[in-house]
């Protein structure tokens, strides 16, 4: 068993794969897409969407209670862990008018939304063109084993080139990329669902602390 596993890892078609992969990833998102992809990684394993709900939820509750006690510009005092709810506090706090808040959150959700897809749409070219390269890889192997039907000695080599270039790539895009691309899609729409839902209860809180001035103004004007 050891011995057939150690005939599946060939270090030069495996680089050869890997190489071919990456190049066609490149051209098809650019450098700066799968940079964000490879960043991804890491909150991939340690980001816990549900648990920054929560936390945002309870910092929602104080910044409504400042915004009763104190006002909107006091509400970026309330401390919290994720950047995006501290931006927004900061923004919400500081704003002359809801609808500057209210296009700043569209277009932060909007953007946010597109660097997610970016990061999802890598993994997913990895997915896609890694079938594929292992299928070319098959065809040179069984071209190379044609060519040398008088040479027994070469059909091994050329055998094995055909299958384990068809394994890699079906076990990086199936075992790999895949998954890969399905847990980032999982993040982001459950991440963006709680920036929204942030957004809105500050939309209410900012419109709820406005009113009382648009009376004044309109009794004044009257």
């Amino acid at each position: 068993m050891v011995g057939i596993l150690a005939h599946l890892f060939d270090p030069l078609t495996l680089a050869a794969m890997l190489g071919g992969i990456l190049l066609v990833v490149l051209m098809q998102n650019g450098r700066h897409a799968v940079g964000r992809a490879c960043a991804a990684l890491g909150p991939l394993f340690r980001a816990d969407p549900l648990q920054d709900r929560d936390a945002a939820r309870a910092a929602m509750l104080q910044i409504d209670q400042i915004a009763q006690l104190r006002g909107l510009s006091c509400t970026d005092r309330v401390k919290a862990d994720h950047p995006f709810l501290t931006e927004a506090a900061r923004r919400l706090a500081n704003c002359d008018r809801i609808d500057q808040f209210e296009t700043w959150a569209a277009q932060s959700i909007a953007d946010r939304a597109q660097r997610h897809a970016g990061a999802r749409n890598v993994w997913l070219s990895v997915a896609d063109a890694a079938p594929a390269l292992g299928m070319a890889g098959t065809i040179i192997g069984l071209v190379g084993m044609f060519a040398a039907m008088d040479d027994p000695g070469a059909l091994g080599p050329a055998m094995a080139l055909a299958l384990l270039t068809t394994l890699y790539g079906v076990v990086i895009a199936n075992v790999i990329a895949a998954p890969v691309a399905a847990r980032l899609a999982e993040l982001s729409d459950r991440e963006l669902a709680w920036q929204q839902e942030v957004i809105a209860r500050m939309l209410v809180i900012a419109r709820r602390e406005n009113a009382p001035l648009r009376r004044a103004s309109i009794r004044e004007v009257a």
